[in-house]
């Protein structure tokens, strides 16, 4: 798996979402993301390439970086995310009490301003894995922010002044906000957090203007509530049916039933639609549950303008492994036995990576990208369903019963840390984790506001294998193959940037942001910063020159030991055990670290 070449891509490729054809695409942001001056989105753009066309730092150059500025975001825990830069000015943010910073890139980082919520803190508790929040978005000279109480927050860009605030959702109940906003038309797309607690997923959207709800679409439910059509909404092509989001649960279980969306959005302008993906069912204990548990495990893509559904596909029907399937939905344009499509690329929380038509939702391509997943032998390419294996099925095993040696663990073979994509090779660059697991269901009640769990889990590294965590891989789309793989002796947590210098950035659970050969996956640069790296790499350019910025401050469900001074092995939802040695290598911290070439 280790040293291929790089394979001749065979596919022609252009990144959609330039040109809006809908009256309500937002024409600022459509114009914006095209200038690599700027970041403007969390995930740099609406296809969610996290590519850049800047250049000035190139393959042969990146070895030279030096650190030209830092910032103290004043808070420790986990900093997931990356900041947003617009025309001179950062806008930073910080886990809870998701402090947001407005920074003067004029001035290596003068505060602007700051806008620093009060927030409950007995929110912490029922926040899963750990007090991380994954970004702010721009739109309208408007900053947006999802604060872990589900509180939405508009605020000035240039005063930090509040200009309208919602509530999202219920902490008392379990409901929390952590993932980033995406603005798409005159719409701010909000999902939600707390799939441990027995919550009902959604995603809202609400109007920039005022903040009020434009449209709320459940993750499970009746009709009304999902927004699926029983005769136009599709599924591998064919109609879902009658309330298709209630029929594949048991009784009224659908109502705890999880499906949260707390992952990454994108959008296309052209087909004027969202996609996302919900996460899992509740309980963790399948055997509570019998059924596909429809709409958990789905990728979405919806109408922006009235979030009906156009097509599902559901990737882990009937969850027993909690794979998420939140992770970022990538839009690009690839060739595909000979024939142009309109694609998106998933990489699965349960360690394969699909494409499918982005506008049909028929499944192209379904493959491990890892080779040690184990609890399913292959996609169904005509059904769409994974093939189990009876013996690392939980659900078979049956309760109080430990089922060992499942591949991947329940943080999947990545989590929501974001891939990149470069047209420049054809090829998704992922950050992976290698890390199996036991699992043990057990019955468990329901109480609002109470962990609604049900298993007992312990993690560990792979066998058969490197003796690491971690691969940060590059990845053929159209094939489904692995073209190269680079071993980590930690989970890759970290979101990837590709940029037109040749380029790939990413960077470890020990601190390191590291640059790489997008051909050969070779290292070409790397610096220790103060603490781990679970942030999104980003570029941009200020006064001619090129930087590049990354959040390092350890935490998330990989680093929840260090961030929430948990040490059962079990603990932290099996993570803990599995990252004890972390302990060594970094610690808490919260920084900005800004990189550059020396000045000539």
């Amino acid at each position: 798996m280790h040293g291929f070449k790089l394979l001749a891509a065979s596919s022609l490729v252009a990144v959609i979402g330039l040109a809006p054809s809908h009256g309500f695409a937002n024409d600022e942001l459509v114009e914006m993301q095209k200038n690599p001056k700027n970041w403007v989105m969390p995930l740099g753009n609406y296809a969610g390439t996290r590519y850049s066309e800047l250049d000035q730092i190139n393959k042969d150059n990146v070895g030279d970086l030096q650190v030209a500025w830092t910032f103290s975001t004043g808070v420790l825990r986990g900093h997931e995310g990356g900041p947003l830069v617009i025309d001179g000015v950062m806008y930073v943010h910080a886990p809870f009490p998701n402090t947001v910073f407005a920074l003067d890139l004029n001035e290596n980082g003068r505060m602007i301003w700051k806008y620093e919520p009060k927030q409950d803190p007995n929110v912490i508790p029922v926040m899963c894995c750990d007090t991380v929040n994954r970004g702010v978005a721009y739109a309208d000279g408007t900053i947006f922010l999802h604060q872990a109480d589900t509180t939405v927050v508009a605020l000035d860009a240039k005063t930090g002044e509040v200009k309208w605030s919602v509530e999202n959702g219920d902490p008392s109940k379990g409901e929390t906000g952590t993932a980033a906003p995406l603005v798409a038309g005159d719409k701010v797309l909000i999902g939600n957090s707390g799939g441990e607690f027995g919550v009902q997923g959604h995603l809202t959207a609400y109007n920039i203007a005022d903040g009020s709800i434009a449209w709320r679409a459940y993750s499970t439910g009746p009709d009304d509530m999902t927004l699926l059509e029983p005769e136009n909404t599709t599924h591998l092509g064919e109609p879902v049916g009658a309330d298709s989001g209630t029929a594949t649960w048991e009784g009224d279980q659908w109502k705890l039933g999880g499906g949260t969306t707390w992952g990454w959005t994108t959008y296309d302008p052209e087909l004027n639609l969202v996609y996302y993906g919900s996460g899992n069912p509740g309980t963790w204990n399948p055997v509570q549950r019998p059924g596909d548990n429809r709409w958990s495990m789905t990728i979405f893509a919806r109408d922006l303008d009235t979030g009906v559904a156009k097509w599902v596909y559901q990737m882990t029907p009937h969850d027993e492994w909690d794979f998420d399937g939140v992770n970022e939905m990538i839009l690009v344009d690839q060739e595909i036995d000979g024939e142009m499509r309109k694609t998106l690329v998933h990489p699965d929380r349960n360690g394969f990576a699909y494409t499918l038509d982005r506008e049909t939702g028929e499944l192209l391509v379904a493959k491990k990208y890892d080779p040690t997943v184990n609890w399913a032998t292959e996609v169904d390419m005509e059904t769409g369903r994974p093939q189990v294996v009876a013996d690392y099925s939980t659900g078979q095993q049956g309760e109080d019963v430990n089922t060992q040696g499942i591949c991947p663990a329940a943080l999947g073979t990545k989590d929501q840390q974001p891939s990149t994509y470069s047209p420049k090779t054809g090829l998704f660059y992922i950050p992976t984790n290698h890390v199996c697991m036991d699992y043990e269901p057990f019955q468990v009640s329901y109480t609002a506001g109470q962990p609604y769990v049900g298993a007992t889990l312990s993690m560990y590294p792979a066998p058969d294998s490197h003796g690491g965590l971690g691969n940060f891989i590059a990845w053929d789309a159209t094939k489904g193959e692995i073209v190269w793989s680079k071993p980590e002796p930690f989970s890759v947590w970290s979101g990837a940037l590709a940029t037109a210098g040749d380029v790939v950035f990413y960077g470890t659970l020990e601190g390191y942001l590291k640059a790489v050969d997008p051909e050969t996956g070779d290292e070409l640069f790397k610096f220790k910063t103060p603490s781990g790296i679970i942030g999104n790499v980003n570029t941009y350019e200020h006064d001619g020159k090129q930087y590049v910025a990354i959040l390092s401050g350890i935490g998330g469900w990989a680093g929840i030991g260090l961030a929430a001074g948990l040490t059962e092995s079990t603990a932290g939802l099996g993570a803990v055990g599995a990252y004890e040695s972390l302990a060594n290598y970094t610690n808490l911290g919260g920084q900005l670290t800004v990189f550059a070439l020396p000045s000539s």
